[in-house]
């Protein structure tokens, strides 16, 4: 028989975007009803997604926690809160601090963004060093062109293959499908520097497809199994794409699946420690 497991104290929350196209207090509202253990706000075109205090009247409402901050770094949120990259990530900075997040969600630079391109790695790694706050940089997939590869971020959108490591990852599974990279070889390559998980699946086509976790090709699981096992002490969040749903019950059902998804392989076996870790004379 398999021995006893342990149900992992990472909490797993809700993204705000995983219930557009309702809005952003709906997401609170549902992470309450739901079970969730709080969210993690996508700051974009929805004005309340903006306002920080806004935010915080929901948490207070709902009472449900923030975990995290995701940055506007989406072409349709180039012009939310500044056009400048870093106001933006002060901003979200600010916001995380306001709240009581603990990780601030950023994609690498887009090509054209030169001047923050180059100076991308040390600012990301100055402003880790001058607040709690995690800026967990997050893996992104490439374009596929007519048969071209071709890449919409600077230096690389394989953020855990670049040459100067960031000091703190999101690794994201739908991301890893679209990019048609090893989501387990991504994770082993981030190490200890994992900080946030984005849990969605996907199939591998060139879109980015956010389904609902086992219902593509992702290792889902074994990603969540392999983190609780090394002690991942960060957040998991639920990103997943429900706007096909023909109503709010199916919505929730959904996102009821993903929230037992994830905390089903969110155990290890009871006694198992991270790797590294020797408990034969604890």
């Amino acid at each position: 028989m398999p021995g006893p497991v342990r149900a992992s104290a990472v909490k797993v929350g809700l993204s705000t975007a995983s219930v557009y196209p309702e809005s952003t207090s709906v997401a609170f509202e549902l992470a309450a009803k739901l079970g969730y253990d709080g969210v993690e706000v996508m700051v974009w075109t929805d004005p309340v997604s903006q306002d920080p205090y806004a935010l915080q009247r929901l948490s207070q409402h709902y009472q449900v926690p923030i975990l995290a901050v995701h940055a506007p770094c989406l072409i349709v949120t180039q012009r939310v809160w500044t056009t400048d990259p870093w106001t933006k990530l002060q901003k979200a900075q600010f916001a995380a601090e306001l709240l009581g997040a603990d990780t601030v969600v950023v994609h690498p630079p887009f090509r054209w963004q030169r001047e923050y391109s180059r100076s991308f790695h040390r600012g990301i790694a100055r402003m880790a060093n001058e607040t709690p706050i995690r800026f967990a940089v997050e893996n992104m997939f490439p374009l596929r062109v007519r048969g071209r590869v071709v890449s919409a971020y600077q230096p690389t959108w394989d953020v855990a293959g670049d040459v100067e490591p960031y000091p703190d990852y999101t690794l994201d599974t739908s991301h890893s499908a679209v990019s048609q990279s090893d989501a387990l070889a991504m994770l082993d390559a981030m190490g200890d520097r994992l900080g946030h998980l984005h849990i969605a699946d996907g199939t591998g086509l060139p879109k980015d497809e956010h389904l609902i976790p086992g219902r593509g090709t992702q290792p889902v699981g074994e990603v969540l199994e392999r983190a609780a096992a090394r002690g991942f002490d960060g957040h998991v969040i639920v990103e997943v794409n429900t706007r096909r749903c023909l109503d709010r019950a199916e919505r929730e059902a959904d996102l009821i699946e993903a929230l037992e998804f994830c905390r089903l392989h969110l155990v290890t076996p009871a006694g198992q420690a991270p790797p590294g870790i020797d408990t034969a004379g604890a």
